[in-house]
């Protein structure tokens, strides 16, 4: 799962607007049952401990009023990769006591060069693609979590219930587990706990200042592969799952971003995951968490971005989404109108004037922007981090008065003058949002 940072290596993958056209060979002989909707993939590598538990939470799945969901309505396929443990055996016993349920598990010994994350992902999605298109349900939908996740009751019900409201995918929120949490080093407890309060915080002052009318709040900010849903016709959209070794989850979220596709970040849909320091995949979780638990022993702060950089990046956002929709329709934007976004942004005007001239889609202009921000280097002079301490702080005082302005215009149809007027306007950065807190 890539939970800090979104990799470099996910930026930089081409977008694909089909599969490349190959021979593909099933993982599942068995074909789907005429009923199914929903095909979930769970990727397996020496899952002994946790497995079963994995797969009751799957077992029993409600719908939103509490009644059992039918079992034909989804199927489960798991992928057991290089286990050197039980995890097979956990898992035929298991399908074998649950009849029921419609569970496919697939055994491979991979070789070096696929067996990672990424590929295993990667070949689960398609497979469920696959799957799914077969039965001509274009809406039908792949859902992914992990061999050591424990989805929530509604997981499936909740996921369902946003794609037929209009989302192309969905985020799931991922929790971890209470014991696993206690037992983590106290940094690096501290450090997770805060970086969630960091990442919600900017989830809500996102919504203010350059608000998505298909992820509106509430909403979180994860899209991760522990609960990461997207339809079969999207999936395809976007070229499927990017084959990087790691954060293809992250990877995949901004393909999708490329194709314009609605993607929601849903509080309905909720996952338990595991807070293990020694984990399956590189960059994940339990890396970052050994990596703060390394912090903490060489006593090193944790640092963010400051609230400062994060206004700036969505008021100039909220200004190209405006100035990229009317480009779209002919519209050429002046050179005194890319002037502000690109003077907020730390790169050059007559770049980003080319950019906006340009028919790519407004995610694909977004990651084009951040290729130009690091090779401008600007941005990184302008923004130096900070200690999450002092960036939730600011965040906190930043948010106050937005929520008071929206709290007090509650019947206006558009409140976002108001919040902007609530919110001075940041070029620089400011003497507050830059300092560290020790």
């Amino acid at each position: 799962m890539g939970y800090v940072n979104d990799c470099l290596t996910a930026i930089a993958v081409p977008s694909i607007s089909h599969f490349p056209e190959i021979e593909f060979h099933p993982l599942v002989p068995i074909p789907p049952l005429p009923q199914c909707e929903v095909c979930v993939i769970v990727p397996v590598r020496n899952e002994a401990e946790v497995l079963e538990r994995t797969l009751t939470a799957l077992a029993y799945q409600i719908d939103l009023d509490g009644y059992p969901i039918h079992s034909q309505r989804y199927e489960v396929i798991l992928l057991a990769n290089n286990c050197s443990d039980a995890s097979v055996a956990i898992a035929k016993r298991f399908a074998q006591q649950h009849p029921e349920l419609v569970l496919h598990i697939v055994e491979q010994t991979l070789p070096a060069s696929q067996a990672y994350i990424g590929w295993v992902r990667k070949r689960l999605m398609d497979e469920a693609h696959f799957r799914l298109m077969g039965l001509g349900r274009k809406r039908g939908v792949i859902a992914s979590t992990d061999g050591d996740t424990c989805v929530a009751p509604t997981w499936i019900a909740a996921t369902l219930h946003e794609v037929h409201t209009g989302a192309d995918a969905v985020g799931g929120r991922i929790m971890t587990d209470r014991c696993d949490r206690a037992a983590l080093d106290p940094y690096a407890r501290a450090c997770h706990l805060r970086e969630v309060g960091y990442r919600f915080l900017i989830a809500e002052l996102e919504d203010y200042l350059d608000p998505d009318p298909f992820d509106t709040m509430p909403r979180h900010f994860q899209h991760y592969g522990a609960s990461f849903a997207v339809t079969a016709d999207m999936y395809e959209r976007a070229g499927g799952l990017p084959p990087v070794r790691t954060s293809e989850d992250v990877a995949l979220y901004r393909a999708l971003l490329r194709v314009n596709a609605r993607f929601r970040h849903s509080p309905r849909v909720r996952v338990t995951t595991s807070a293990r320091q020694v984990g399956r995949a590189q960059n994940g979780l339990a890396h970052q968490l050994k990596e703060w638990a390394t912090m903490g022993v060489e006593q090193q702060p944790f640092l963010v971005e400051p609230a400062g950089a994060i206004v700036a990046r969505l008021q100039a956002r909220h200004e190209l989404r405006r100035l990229h929709k009317r480009a779209l329709d002919g519209y050429q934007p002046t050179a005194s109108e890319i002037a502000l976004p690109a003077n907020r942004l730390g790169i050059d005007r007559d770049w980003l004037m080319d950019r906006l001239a340009q028919p790519a889609s407004f995610g694909a202009l977004l990651e084009q922007i951040e290729q130009q921000q690091v090779e401008e280097g600007l941005w990184q002079q302008r923004w130096p981090l900070v200690n999450i301490k002092q960036a939730i702080n600011d965040l906190r005082l930043l948010l106050e008065p937005l929520r008071s302005s929206v709290n007090n215009a509650s019947h206006f149809n558009n409140t976002l003058p108001l919040v902007n007027n609530a919110l001075p306007s940041v070029t620089t950065a400011s003497p507050l949002m830059t300092t560290a807190s020790v």
